[in-house]
């Protein structure tokens, strides 16, 4: 098997997986980190939701081999003490019901807001169309991306 060398949440890391393994299961079984989670498996739900050089991609289907070189980051990366605006922006307007997406629309929210510092309800809806909630919490979504556009400035 090969060996690769990837860069999670600025910490290099080397697994011997097959080329085409899903950078998720590199992440949660390989690296031991869990927040970011399985979903559907065929990139449509978001929950797998990753930043790779920045831009948020869908783990569950982007090979290990594509993301050799580039910076990955995770929901563990996104702050040390759960300090970034969108993170407290999520806890004041308590958006999660049951949290398994939140993970996935937390790292879209993130890349939204870097693109975007004031985004409008048309950004903020493209952005994050790709992130499936089952409780329905999108509104409560949309408010806390405002939130932490606030937050920012």
């Amino acid at each position: 098997m090969p060996v690769y060398e990837i860069n999670i949440n600025s910490k290099p890391y080397t697994v011997d997986v097959e080329a085409n393994m899903p950078l998720l299961w590199v992440i949660r079984d390989f690296v031991g980190l869990t927040g970011t989670k399985f979903g559907c498996g065929i990139a449509q739900c978001g929950a797998c939701t990753v930043h790779l050089e920045g831009n948020p991609i869908r783990s569950c289907s982007f090979p290990v081999a594509a993301a050799v070189g580039k910076k990955i980051t995770t929901i563990e990366g996104i702050s040390e003490n759960v300090d970034h605006a969108i993170q407290k922006a999520w806890i004041e307007l308590q958006v999660p019901q049951c949290g398994y997406c939140q993970s996935g629309q937390i790292m879209s929210a993130v890349a939204l807001l870097k693109k975007k510092p004031s985004p409008t309800d048309a950004d903020i809806d493209a952005a994050m169309q790709g992130n499936l909630c089952r409780c329905g919490t999108y509104q409560r979504v949309r408010r806390a991306i405002h939130r932490a556009s606030e937050l920012i400035k």
